[in-house]
């Protein structure tokens, strides 16, 4: 009878003290990546819950230290260009400070904390609990229970989807699962990887994260981000930290709404949520986030119908370069039928001409060829602000030829796998 009352005594106790919380997304880890992970899972409006065990960006951006950022300047992708407007913004005004973009960012640790952390607060559904240790992790069907115990305060989590943000890794293994490889590919192994990027930064050699490279793969629901960096990387990596936060944060964001897994994530629907919020796809450094075709190269770019060009390092995509038939070929021949008929038929020279476009257009979309080239003849100038003259003779460049195949053929809605393979 005595033990059964002690029994009850010590239920008792233990509920006093344990706390249920649930939520969408759960972000584990005080890191950068942790950080913007979480404000885009509640940007893309899904409940979402930010615990770490010491204080905010503690480790990431501690107090005593000074950056000086010389990676992505011609990047200014998503969280991390937001992030660099606000650092400028607040030094605009100090002496000798470069507040023009484009150069090496530098700021101080407590700066750097508090501007992300403003830009947290503004966030609803967001919610950041510091000082709260990481125990255990448990799969709860689809979802995760997450055990968290400090003194005698014992809070129980459950989370649809859990992000991994901590250094090492260590949710990953108290899971029971295993990390994808190291963010370090060489640009022979990328294939068509390309397709499936959601993160940009000129510290990978190929410049680009595909989408497979944030999940777990032998544990629905479980991303990760900074346990996938080489384990000497410095503050050069910071700008990569924030865009694989981001866009885990998407990630975590699409399955916790359409209630599925990270099996069945879709490619495109992610990107499209990426490009909502300024990501880069490709990390094109001649394409200003003010242009106004960025999103339509960045999808087609993407497609693989028109890509880039590598000079010291950095990837351009040339807007003003005329497109030549051999580019642009073979991506339209293998998605259309009706465009391998149209080739053998019009036989394009090595230029392809605004007028074998709009003969394109008009072919895919059944549209008439003297309406469409009536309309695009008072619309070249007037709506899509092209600078060149409207010449069906002359080239077409390459920025409005994204333009324009974006609008009326949208090669960017094809649906691709993990891999970037086009699912027919």
């Amino acid at each position: 009878m005595i033990k059964k009352l002690l029994a009850l005594i010590l239920i008792c106790t233990t509920c006093a003290h344990a706390e249920t919380i649930k939520t969408d997304v759960l972000v584990i880890g005080g890191t950068v990546s942790g950080a913007t992970a979480a404000i885009q899972s509640a940007r893309s409006k899904l409940k979402t819950l930010l615990i770490t065990p010491g204080q905010w960006l503690e480790r990431s951006m501690p107090s005593t230290a000074n950056f000086t950022i010389t990676t992505n300047k011609n990047l200014p992708t998503g969280i991390w260009g937001e992030f660099c407007s606000k650092t400028i913004n607040f030094y605009s005004n100090t002496t000798g400070y470069q507040s023009q973009p484009n150069v090496t960012l530098k700021f101080d640790g407590t700066t750097g904390a508090d501007i992300l952390l403003r830009i947290a607060d503004t966030i609803k559904g967001l919610t950041i609990k510091t000082g709260m240790p990481f125990t255990s992790i448990k799969k709860d069907g689809t979802g995760w229970e997450i055990t968290s115990i400090k003194g005698d305060n014992t809070t129980i989590i459950d989370a649809k989807v859990v992000i991994d943000a901590s250094e090492k890794g260590e949710v990953v293994a108290k899971a029971g699962a295993s990390l994808p490889p190291m963010l370090d590919r060489s640009k022979t192994d990328a294939g068509l990887l390309y397709r499936t990027s959601v993160a940009v930064s000129d510290v990978m050699k190929d410049g680009f994260v595909p989408i497979r490279d944030l999940v777990i793969r032998n544990a629905d629901n479980l991303l990760v981000t900074d346990a996938l960096l080489p384990e000497n990387h410095d503050e050069q990596y910071l700008p990569l930290q924030m865009a694989i936060g981001q866009a885990t944060g998407a990630m975590a964001a699409y399955c916790a709404f359409f209630k599925t897994t990270t099996k069945n994530l879709k490619v495109r629907i992610v990107q499209q949520e990426l490009l909502d919020y300024k990501v880069y796809l490709m990390p094109f450094v001649d394409v200003k986030p003010t242009d106004r075709y960025i999103r339509a190269i960045q999808q087609v770019a993407a497609t693989g119908m028109l890509k880039g060009e590598m000079k010291n390092g950095e990837l351009y995509f040339m807007p003003e370069k005329v497109v030549s038939t051999e580019d642009v070929k073979p991506f339209l021949t293998e998605i259309y039928s009706r465009a391998f008929l149209w080739f053998n038929r019009e036989k394009p020279g090595e230029k392809f001409t605004q007028g074998n476009l709009l003969s394109l257009i008009s072919e895919m979309t059944l549209t008439d060829p003297g309406t469409l080239r009536t309309t695009m003849q008072r619309d070249w100038k007037q709506k899509y602000l092209f600078t060149s003259d409207f010449d069906l003779t002359r080239p077409v460049t390459r920025l409005e030829f994204a333009a324009l195949v974006n609008q009326f053929l949208n090669p960017f809605g094809r649906t691709v796998d993990m891999a970037g393979n086009i699912v027919n």
